[in-house]
C-alpha cells in the first residue's frame, strides 16, 4: 500500500518539518553520523516523503546548509563593506543559533568542496569588502579576501574556542557579562584592524 502524497499546504509544513529535524539531527551528529529513520521520527513523518522532497541524505544535507547560508547571511549582511557591523552582527547571529556554530564545523569536516550558493555568497562580501577599500573606507594594504577572512575568523574566537582557553575566563565563559566584554572586544579589534591604513588615498 503506497503512502498517498499530502496537499500543497501539507505539504510544506511536512517539508518545514522534515527540514527543521534535519537540521537538529546533522548539527548533532554529522552527515556521516546521521541517521534517515531519526530525522522522519523527529519529525513526526514519513520516512518516504523524505526522499520524495529532499532526495538522498547528501541531498538533505545541502538543504540545511542551503538555508543556513541564507540564514547567515540575511543576519549579517555586508552590502555597504561595513566590518564592524557584519561582525557585531555576525556574533549576535552565532550566539543565538548554536546549530549554525555546529553545523559549520560539519560542514568544513565533511564536505571539501563548496556549494554554489556558499561561493556566491562569500564572493559578494569579497566584493563588498573590496569596494569600501576603493571608497577610502577601509584599510587597501590588505587583499579583500584576506581582510575578510580574518574578520571573519574573528566573530568566531570566543564561541569557537577551546574549553582551555574558556577556562581562563572564570566559571561562567559564556556569562552575559563574558559575552558582553568579548564583544566590546571584539568590535575593538575589527575596527582596528580594518581602518584605513595611514596615508591611504
Amino acid at each position: 500500500m503506497t503512502t498517498p502524497m499530502p496537499r500543497a499546504r501539507d505539504a510544506q509544513a511536512t517539508k518545514a518539518l522534515l527540514l527543521e529535524a534535519a537540521t537538529d539531527e546533522f548539527a548533532e551528529c554529522g552527515l556521516a553520523g546521521a541517521r534517515i529513520d531519526r530525522i522522519a521520527e523527529r519529525a513526526g513523518a514519513n520516512k518516504r516523503l523524505l526522499y520524495v522532497y529532499f532526495g538522498d541524505k547528501n541531498d538533505l544535507f545541502d538543504a540545511v546548509l542551503a538555508e543556513q547560508t541564507r540564514a547567515v547571511v540575511a543576519a549579517a549582511s555586508l552590502d555597504d563593506g561595513d566590518l564592524c557591523a557584519f561582525a557585531a552582527a555576525r556574533f549576535d547571529y552565532m550566539l543565538a543559533n548554536p546549530r549554525a556554530r555546529r553545523l559549520a564545523t560539519w560542514r568544513v569536516l565533511e564536505r571539501s568542496e563548496p556549494t554554489a550558493l556558499e561561493r556566491e555568497a562569500f564572493q559578494t562580501r569579497v566584493d563588498a569588502v573590496a569596494s569600501a577599500q576603493r571608497a577610502g573606507r577601509l584599510r587597501d594594504d590588505i587583499a579583500a579576501v584576506d581582510l575578510f577572512a580574518i574578520v571573519l575568523r574573528m566573530t568566531e574566537g570566543w564561541l569557537s574556542a577551546s574549553p582551555g582557553l574558556l577556562a581562563t575566563a572564570g566559571d561562567d565563559p559564556m556569562s552575559p557579562a563574558r559575552l558582553a566584554e568579548h564583544r566590546a572586544a571584539l568590535l575593538a579589534a575589527v575596527r582596528r584592524v580594518s581602518e584605513p591604513a595611514p596615508g591611504q588615498g
